[in-house]
Parts: structure tokens; C-alpha cells; sequence
């Protein structure tokens, strides 16, 4: 949806991403919860086009009021839960082509989603994936305007699959997403049969390594603005609370009864022992 007044081309997620590239504070964005169960999404293909080393391709579906969400994918074989929270899943020790993956969590109405948990696991340089520990594996959580940082590799290439990185996003509260997300100039693109071009990154060289982009939109409905606002929820995950803190959950007020480190699964509602509930004045 474009705002009004502004010249063509001009959409409210362009706006937000600029608010975002300035450290500006987005206008408005979902937080709270954990898990849930999966569930699959209806998907668009992208209109936009951009020209790479083979020419013409798909780039990352733009974002507009109305928008299909981002289409799912098979979770596949390696999946495994319990990923430590980490941002950084390769080091400059770590063979293969350094890679940084960056973009946004967006709802229906292209408002950021703030505290989004994405998990995030995929193959080494090599093309092998670790089954016995979580090398290559690692889960974060989107920060107040929505966006996310990847450090990783590119993934080697096996027999059957082309290069991807596999992914678990989920906005607080609602829906897993489970997708892919793929290299544009792959040569095995071509012949790999789970392949989707609206799951391409937009890649570009960043010195001895890649730069990689790639913004989703989640099955999330939100208000744009004039209608009731959303209950509000401070409490996040992955943040140290201490004895006497407060927050907001769905709208109701909670005071921390001992200090600990939230996680998904110890929201103030589902976690008595460490959260009490402050009556409505």
C-alpha cells in the first residue's frame, strides 16, 4: 500500500526500511511469545525482477499491504530442535565463503515483527550437516524494528540439492513458517526439484564474502492504524530479568518474583513461579 501523497513507488515497508537503515524506531510492531504448531502458507510470485550474472531472475517478493505471505518448504531430513541462540554461526577460521544474511520480519499490513524467532540450520562448506552436535545451527530472535543478522557460510552443495539455507520463522503467538532460502546463479537450481525462485536471496559481494538479503511476510494480521490497538507486550525472550521488573504481556502487567533469563516457553502467563500477575487499578 503506497502512503498517501508520497510519489509512486513509495510503499509503507519502503519507509519502514529506511526507519530501520537510520535507526529511526518503526512505527508499530508485534511482540511476545514462542513455538507453535506448523502450519503451511499460500505464496506469490514475485513480480520484481532483477538482472544477475544469468541474467534475469526473481529477487525477494516486495512487501505490500494485502501480500501473500512467504511460501513454505519441506523441513527436511536434519532438522534437530534446541539450537543454541546465536547470531554467529561461522567464524573467520571457518572454511568456505564467508556469508551475512540480513532483512526484516514483516506481517499482512508490512509492519515489522519485533521479537520473531527465526532458527536457522544448514550445511557446511562441504555440504555435510552435523548430527552429532549444532555446528551450522543456531536460533535468534528479530530486534524492535523487525530485522535480523545471519553470520554464517555458504552452504556446500550435496547430490540431489542445490545450495539453501533452511529456516523456522515464527512470529510471537502464531504459526511456524518453515522455508528455504536459495543462491541466485546456481547452476543446480535448474535440476533441483524442491527449488522455488521466490525463495532467492538478493546477493552481492562484500570483500572475500557475500552479502545476502532477504525480508519475509508472515501470515500475521495487524492494523495499519485506526482501529484498536493490539494488546501491548514488552517481556521478550532472551533478555535478563531481574527480581522486581516489570512488563506487559497481552496486555496485563506482570512484576519478575526472581532473576533469570526468559525464554520461549516461560512467557509471564506460563511461567507462575518466576512472573505474578498485577491486578487491573
Amino acid at each position: 500500500m503506497s502512503v498517501p501523497g508520497d510519489p509512486p513507488g513509495i510503499t509503507r515497508k519502503t519507509l519502514l526500511k529506511a526507519a530501520v537503515a537510520t535507526g529511526l524506531a518503526a512505527p508499530l510492531v508485534v511482540a511476545g511469545g514462542a513455538f507453535g504448531t506448523d502450519a503451511p502458507t499460500a505464496g506469490r510470485r514475485t513480480e520484481q525482477v532483477a538482472y544477475g550474472p544469468n541474467g534475469p531472475r526473481a529477487v525477494t517478493p516486495a512487501c505490500h499491504d494485502g501480500d501473500a505471505p512467504t511460501v513454505d518448504q519441506t523441513e527436511g531430513p536434519y532438522f534437530k530442535p534446541d539450537s543454541p541462540q546465536r547470531t554467529v554461526l561461522a567464524t573467520p577460521d571457518t572454511p568456505g565463503t564467508p556469508l551475512t544474511v540480513t532483512g526484516v520480519i514483516y506481517g499482512l499490513s508490512c509492519l515489522p515483527i519485533a521479537a520473531a524467532l527465526l532458527d536457522f540450520w544448514q550445511a557446511d562448506d562441504g555440504g555435510n550437516y552435523d548430527m552429532s552436535g549444532f555446528d551450522f545451527r543456531g536460533h535468534q530472535y528479530t530486534d524492535a524494528n523487525g530485522a535480523f543478522t545471519l553470520t554464517t557460510v555458504v552452504p556446500g552443495l550435496y547430490p540431489g540439492r542445490t545450495k539453501h539455507i533452511h529456516v523456522k520463522v515464527q512470529a510471537p503467538n502464531q504459526p511456524i513458517l518453515t522455508t528455504q532460502l536459495y543462491f541466485p546463479g546456481v547452476p543446480e537450481n535448474d535440476t533441483d526439484s524442491i527449488f522455488d525462485a521466490r525463495l532467492l536471496m538478493d546477493v552481492t559481494q562484500q570483500g572475500a564474502g557475500e552479502a545476502a538479503a532477504f525480508d519475509f511476510v508472515l501470515n500475521v494480521q495487524q492494523d495499519p492504524g485506526g482501529g484498536s490497538p493490539p494488546p501491548s507486550t514488552s517481556w521478550v525472550a532472551g533478555h535478563a530479568y531481574s527480581a522486581g521488573d516489570t512488563v506487559t504481556y497481552n496486555g496485563t502487567t506482570y512484576v519478575c518474583l526472581q532473576a533469570h533469563t526468559s525464554q520461549t516457553g516461560w512467557e509471564p502467563p506460563n511461567a507462575p513461579s518466576l512472573w505474578q500477575a498485577q491486578q487491573a487499578s
